[in-house]
């Protein structure tokens, strides 16, 4: 068994510059406070581990997950999404908010009708997962009103009311499509 005794201290250091020495039998080794805090910390999280199954039983706990995880997959995918479509179609005009937001209003439309109407028995979290979190975060219509309020200082009034409204109404048929193919899946 180790016994772990403090060392003295020359006046006064920080908890950081402690040093404790473990015996073991007649073997003597110096380790740092930080290792040791590390190490009650790795206790605590198996401590933690051990209530874990008790914890994710609480739907407290698992809808806030599962829009997390949904918001970190719809974010980065808006991302790329974004970038990938820059290098082929340019900067000069919004083109990838405007294909995000339409693919996000067709999927959405696609998975809310097959979640209500098709598939019922979807749980509440996967619900939550993609329509919330994946797709709340990869639609951008909070980047669409951005984009639209630069274009609008260009200068260039038929190119922001053509994005401005050219995305609504595409949008709006995009859920519609969305419905619709819900519906014959």
């Amino acid at each position: 068994m180790a016994m772990l005794i403090p060392t003295p201290s020359q006046g006064f250091l920080p908890h950081k510059y402690e040093n404790y020495y473990i015996f073991y039998g007649s073997q003597k080794k110096k380790i740092s406070l930080l290792f040791m805090r590390l190490n009650y910390l790795i206790q605590q999280f198996a401590q933690l581990l051990t209530t874990l199954p008790d914890t994710l039983q609480q739907s407290t706990v698992r809808q806030p997950i599962a829009i997390s995880l949904g918001a970190i997959a719809g974010s980065l995918s808006r991302y790329y999404f974004g970038i990938w479509l820059g290098k082929f179609l340019g900067t000069n005009f919004p083109y990838g908010t405007v294909a995000i937001n339409l693919t996000g209003c067709l999927g959405m439309g696609c998975f809310v009708t097959l979640a209500s109407e098709k598939f019922a028995t979807i749980s509440p979290e996967l619900r939550l997962l993609i329509a919330v979190g994946f797709l709340g975060s990869y639609t951008t219509f909070s980047t669409y009103e951005l984009d639209t309020v630069n274009l609008m200082s260009y200068d260039n009034l038929p190119m922001t009311i053509l994005y401005w409204l050219g995305s609504a109404t595409l949008g709006l048929f995009a859920v519609q499509l969305g419905v619709i193919l819900g519906r014959l899946i």
